[in-house]
């Protein structure tokens, strides 16, 4: 097999060529576009090659659950479109954090994560790892200090998303690798919200990079998957043999739909987040919303940070809805998200159909109100995933629902 990464990785080619042209595997056939591998297994020329192939002395595909082609290409890609040196699939973005944790934590040992993180990630850390003796200590996305203060003898790993899931706090990447790398500690950056076509993590200090790829990397809502990008050292070294043996594994017909997916991350992340921008100046002009969380915004109070550390703003556009209760904002907030006709109600985002949900009752419906609060996440919260329509029907749309809000 001919593999185009090799020689397209190393000659500095663009991420918009990177994702069309790396991480290509190509048979004896020649053919242009990736082939699919659906097998589950992988013949050897003899019981000698099987059991170098097994004991990893020799290159090669073995079994489906750990070494498959087609997965090969889009670690590849990923790897090479991020900068890293190496790649690891995974079945979803809750798998690869999984193996993350449980291939560079044990019990004992300590981790420093921001508040501001997807529903299911914050449980898997307060109540799933903690029963096998992993803590973690929540520390509020921009508190630099509070992280200093958090770190202990046994903190092994920081874990952050940047824009968060659902407000778009900006966390400073390179000060908070800083204060783990003093402390020996790996800093891994949820990097779903921009992709590698508008951040780059590793460039400002982080050592793993963390993706759902069901999000902007497929980009039309068509499958599950995840995947970590990093060192050699990490993603060969400890997270690979985790996952050969726990086996949390992207199949190859995911795997081949995200490659095609990647293809177009580019042009759609530009379009995406010039529609968010437009949307989200229109939001805040509008005599409901009482808050815009954008970070292409000027008055989003990291707009700076943001715009140094990405490309553009992205395409979540998170607003406010006032009301005098809890009680009254959510239901305000239910009456514009019932009110739209365009939008998709579903708690999915990075597909090209503009998606809107309501954080306090789906994403984070199962951290509890007390952290939902402490999170910042209202129940007048609505989020907003915006696709590729013309951005004029998207905010009709808006103003549907917006005006069937109105009391």
């Amino acid at each position: 097999m001919n593999d185009v990464n090799k020689q397209a990785g190393a000659t500095g080619y663009d991420s918009d060529t990177l994702a069309v042209r790396t991480g290509v595997l190509r048979t004896e056939f020649n053919e242009h576009a990736e082939a699919m591998f659906l097998t589950s297994s992988f013949c050897f020329n003899s019981a000698a090659e099987a059991a170098e192939r097994f004991a990893n002395a020799e290159q090669g595909f073995v079994y489906s659950r750990f070494t498959n082609p087609t997965v090969a290409m889009f670690q590849s890609r990923l790897a090479a479109m991020e900068g890293g040196e190496a790649c690891m699939a995974t079945a979803s973005g809750m798998s690869a954090i999984m193996s993350l944790v449980m291939s560079t934590l044990q019990a004992g040992d300590h981790m420093i994560s921001s508040r501001a993180v997807f529903g299911a990630t914050s449980t898997l850390f307060g109540n799933i790892f903690s029963r096998f003796g992993i803590e973690t200590t929540f520390v509020d996305q921009d508190d630099i200090a509070g992280r200093k203060a958090a770190v202990r003898p046994n903190t092994k790993l920081f874990y952050l998303e940047t824009p968060s899931n659902p407000l778009t706090e900006i966390a400073d990447i390179a000060a908070i690798a800083d204060i783990a790398h003093a402390d020996g500690a790996l800093l891994a950056v949820d990097n779903c919200f921009c992709s590698p076509a508008l951040q780059r993590p590793l460039d400002f200090g982080a050592d793993v990079v963390v993706h759902s790829a069901t999000k902007y990397l497929d980009g039309q809502g068509r499958v599950l998957g995840g995947a970590l990008v990093g060192s050699e050292e990490v993603i060969m070294g400890k997270v690979f043999p985790f996952v050969r043996t726990a086996g949390p594994t992207l199949s190859p017909f995911n795997a081949w739909v995200l490659l095609k997916g990647m293809e177009t991350l580019g042009i759609r992340m530009e379009r995406q987040s010039a529609n968010a921008l437009e949307l989200a100046r229109k939001l805040e002009a509008h005599p409901l919303v009482s808050k815009v969380f954008y970070p292409g915004l000027k008055s989003h109070p990291q707009h700076a940070l943001a715009m140094k550390q990405q490309k553009s703003g992205g395409a979540i556009v998170s607003f406010e809805l006032a009301g005098a209760t809890p009680e009254a904002q959510r239901e305000l907030a239910w009456r514009v998200i019932d009110g739209v006709r365009l939008c998709s109600i579903t708690a999915n985002l990075g597909d090209t159909r503009t998606t809107i949900t309501h954080p306090a009752s789906t994403t984070h419906g199962r951290i509890g109100a007390e952290a939902r609060a402490a999170a910042g996440i209202s129940e007048g919260l609505v989020r907003l995933a915006v696709g590729l329509e013309s951005p004029r029907d998207i905010h009709a749309d808006l103003m549907r629902g917006l005006d069937a809000g109105k009391p």
